[in-house]
């Protein structure tokens, strides 16, 4: 299993962006899949989840700004963000969770400011 994140860069205050995860093997490992974000010296933090039975969980601080959702069909998952704010600054890592084992792709830097 191997995922690969693009979708980052540098947007202003209030603006969108669409990440994109893209996942290689075996195709099951689409079913438990999220969204987390690190900041430099900070611990890595949830930002969404996607799981099994598709429902979609969200942290507070992004909950109604951003979406989670996949496309089996194009082995991606999508992070949609809207109304994004300088504290969303971060790396957005991708990660999925099969067979016991965690998988995460090599992140995508994500910077608001104007």
């Amino acid at each position: 299993v191997q995922l690969v994140e693009s979708g980052g860069g540098l947007v202003q205050p209030g603006g969108s962006l669409r990440l994109s995860c893209l996942f290689s093997g075996d195709i099951w490992s689409m079913l438990e899949v999220a969204w987390y974000r690190q900041v430099p010296g900070r611990e890595r933090e949830f930002v969404a989840e996607i799981t099994g039975s598709g429902r979609t969980n969200y942290a507070d601080s992004v909950k109604g700004r951003f979406t989670a959702y996949r496309d089996v069909h194009e082995r991606t998952m999508y992070l949609q963000m809207s109304s994004l704010k300088s504290e969303d600054t971060a790396v957005y890592y991708c990660k999925s969770d099969w067979e016991g084992n965690a998988y995460w792709g090599q992140g995508t830097q994500v910077t608001v400011s104007s």
